[in-house]
C-alpha cells in the first residue's frame, strides 16, 4: 500500500425523508438488499433489527449464497451504525461499513456511508477493497434515498 492510497472512503447525501425512516431501512437487515447499491445482498431474514453494539445479522450474498456474520461494533439509535462482516464463526477480517444519519428537520436527513478498510487483514480482500470507491457507496445511498422518499 502507498502512503496516498485512501483505505477510507465515504459518501454523503441530503435525503428529503425523516431520519427515523431512514435509520429503519439501515437497522432492518432485512430491508438492506432493497437498497444495497453494490447488488452485493441476496437477503437477511426478518426479525434481526440491530438494537446494540454487539448484535450480529446474517446476511446471504447474491454471488454464491454465501453467508456472512455483521457484528455490530458503533450503535447510536437514530444516528449510527457501524459492523464489520465475516464468514460464519471467524473473527472479521477489518473491514468496517458505517453509517451516520444526520437529521437536518422534519423531512431532511444528511446521511453518511463509510467504508473503511484501515485494519483489514485478509489479503484476498484487498483488491475487492480498493474497487470500493465513493462511487459505489453513493449508489447505496441513492437507493435509500428513493426508497425513503416514496
Amino acid at each position: 500500500m502507498t502512503e496516498s492510497e485512501a483505505r477510507i472512503v465515504s459518501t454523503r447525501l441530503e435525503i428529503g425523508a425523516p431520519a427515523e425512516v431512514i435509520f429503519e431501512l439501515i437497522a432492518d437487515p432485512s430491508q438492506q438488499p432493497r437498497w444495497d447499491g453494490n447488488d452485493n445482498l441476496a437477503k437477511a431474514d426478518a426479525g434481526q433489527r440491530v438494537r446494540a453494539v454487539g448484535d450480529v445479522f446474517v446476511t446471504e450474498l447474491t454471488k454464491d449464497g454465501a453467508l456472512r456474520e455483521n457484528h455490530v461494533v458503533e450503535f447510536e439509535e437514530g444516528r449510527r451504525i457501524a459492523w464489520l462482516p465475516s464468514v460464519p464463526g471467524a473473527t472479521p477480517p477489518g473491514h468496517l461499513w458505517r453509517w451516520e444519519v444526520e437529521p437536518l428537520g422534519d423531512l431532511r436527513t444528511a446521511v453518511t456511508h463509510t467504508y473503511d478498510w484501515t485494519n483489514l487483514n485478509d489479503e484476498k480482500r484487498i483488491v475487492r477493497a480498493r474497487a470500493t470507491t465513493s462511487d459505489k457507496l453513493l449508489a447505496s445511498v441513492e437507493r435509500l434515498a428513493a426508497l425513503a422518499e416514496s
